[in-house]
């Protein structure tokens, strides 16, 4: 069967679920969050707020604005995290020394310590995820997740310049 056929084959909305790559890939990444949320449970963060302390170490610096769109969530729903956040330690938010209507949250030292336990535990998930697939078909795997990636960005980078959906 050529490549094209077998590609149209799962993609297919009459594929059966258990493999339409769909399904496969916004079901695996459900069960990845729901087993990292099992683990880091014991640190005492929520969800959000783990995404939080990530996005903030991943993006120091970042005003709240900015992360809120980083994070793909409203600035108010944001500003509520950072406030429970603040109350328990885990950052401080500083005047944006560029805009002083502007604030930006900061990790403390509290939060140093659970971003390494936090890194820890991804990786205990990510192993468990990829059991009984080798070295080889790992990187195979991430390859064409990239190419996955990089196809809707642009998709999309095309559909924010042009304020079209990119046709």
């Amino acid at each position: 069967m050529p490549a094209y056929d077998e590609l149209a084959y799962y993609l297919s909305p009459m594929h059966p679920p258990e493999r339409s790559f769909g399904f496969l890939l916004y079901d695996s990444a459900r069960l990845l969050r729901r087993d990292f949320d099992r683990r880091a449970r014991a640190i005492g963060l929520t969800r959000a707020q783990w995404s939080v302390i990530s996005h903030l170490n991943r993006y120091a610096g970042v005003n709240q604005a900015a992360l809120a769109d980083l994070m793909e969530i409203q600035p108010i729903t944001l500003v509520r995290l950072l406030d429970r956040l603040e109350e328990a330690g885990w950052i401080i938010r500083t005047a944006d020394p560029k805009d002083r209507r502007s604030r930006v949250p900061q990790l403390t030292d509290k939060a140093r310590p659970v971003i390494d336990r936090l890194q820890a535990l991804a990786a205990e998930t990510r192993e468990l995820a990829l059991t009984g697939i080798d070295g080889d078909k790992r990187e195979q795997m991430l390859d064409a997740l990239q190419i996955i990636r990089t196809n809707l960005s642009s998709r999309e980078d095309e559909s924010d310049s042009t304020g079209t959906d990119g046709r």
